[in-house]
């Protein structure tokens, strides 16, 4: 009778360890855009975001009634410094202010992950980047915040020769200089990954079952042997491939953006979406081929919205419809 009484709570115990053991991955987040006059107050997209079940989510600007509307929830975030790119390139004490007023305030209380020191910027503006990741770097140190990573959120197109993976590499030096830089803090870089736009430009080569998570197209790279059965994946090591040729092998990569459009344009449908959407939630756990292991990766976008400018696919990437129904079904 000792015996089975002991067996018995050593199988208690090793039920609970499994348990505890298991790391939660918070691998799926979901992009907050505000570019609507129709959307629920930020209090309800936060509780919607919780009833979910999507523990992360990127804001594009230090939005304080999102921010107090976060705190102790728990979600981790993607806070973007908005259109403060040159101010904050142009002096450490400028970036230490923009640190005082939007992150000590809120923080640990709202879980601030990383901040975009940018978001696809473009022209003469890359000249600003790394200067304002440095500042924003060295406010952060002397807050006492080091935990915070800054980074800076990418356009896939700063990648040239994508194709195979292996052979991606940065267009442009100053990508190498910041790749180097986030090396050395151990910050991630952020990529806008979307494979609707590469399938949508390129329809004859590229499948869209291959661009959607769908099964029937397997692409092998020459150079490594490694294969793959989506876009996405190849997408992704092909920044991989462009870190480790710029010396930043061991800078991880996170997806701060990827979607696909329900409506507006070519290739833009409801199936499509929660196809591409669906598939991204459950692939993710799994990384890529050059990278297994969970990637971290947000979706865009939580919410149509109707004052997106551009293409009429721009007003279509939500999961939601501003009444917060959904607009195609999808589990995380």
């Amino acid at each position: 009778m000792a015996a089975q009484g002991v067996s018995s709570v050593l199988a208690v115990v090793l039920v609970i360890g499994a348990f505890v053991s298991i790391p939660t991955v918070q691998s799926i987040g979901v992009c907050y855009g505000v570019k609507g006059n129709n959307l629920p107050p930020r209090n309800e997209v936060v509780q919607l975001y919780k009833s979910k079940g999507i523990n992360g989510m990127r804001i594009y600007y230090p939005d304080k009634e999102a921010l107090n509307a976060l705190r102790n929830s728990g979600i981790a975030l993607i806070l973007d410094v908005g259109d403060q790119l040159s101010y904050l390139a142009a002096s450490s004490s400028n970036a230490a202010a923009w640190v005082r007023d939007n992150v000590r305030p809120y923080y640990p209380a709202v879980n601030i992950k990383y901040i975009a020191v940018g978001n696809e910027v473009e022209g003469g503006a890359t000249n600003s980047i790394l200067p304002a990741i440095r500042n924003v770097n060295s406010a952060l140190a002397s807050s006492g915040l080091g935990a915070i990573k800054a980074s800076t959120a990418v356009k896939f197109d700063v990648i040239s020769n994508s194709y195979p993976p292996s052979a991606g590499v940065f267009r442009d030096a100053y990508m190498k200089d910041i790749a180097r830089y986030l090396a050395s803090t151990g910050a991630p870089l952020l990529a806008n990954v979307y494979p609707y736009f590469a399938y949508r430009g390129n329809p004859r080569d590229i499948s869209l079952n291959y661009a959607t998570f769908r099964p029937g197209t397997t692409v092998r790279d020459p150079n490594n042997g490694l294969t793959y059965t989506n876009l996405f994946d190849a997408m992704v090591d092909a920044v991989y491939a462009a870190l480790e040729k710029a010396g930043a092998g061991n800078v991880k990569v996170v997806v701060s953006e990827s979607g696909w459009p329900s409506a507006g344009g070519f290739g833009a449908s409801v199936d499509n979406a929660r196809a591409y959407n669906q598939g991204l939630i459950d692939h993710v756990g799994r990384g890529t081929p050059k990278r297994p292991g969970a990637l971290e990766a947000y979706i865009f976008a939580m919410f149509n919205e109707n004052q997106k400018n551009g293409d009429p696919t721009e007003k279509n990437f939500g999961l939601f419809y501003p009444n917060k129904s959904p607009v195609y079904p999808i589990r995380f």
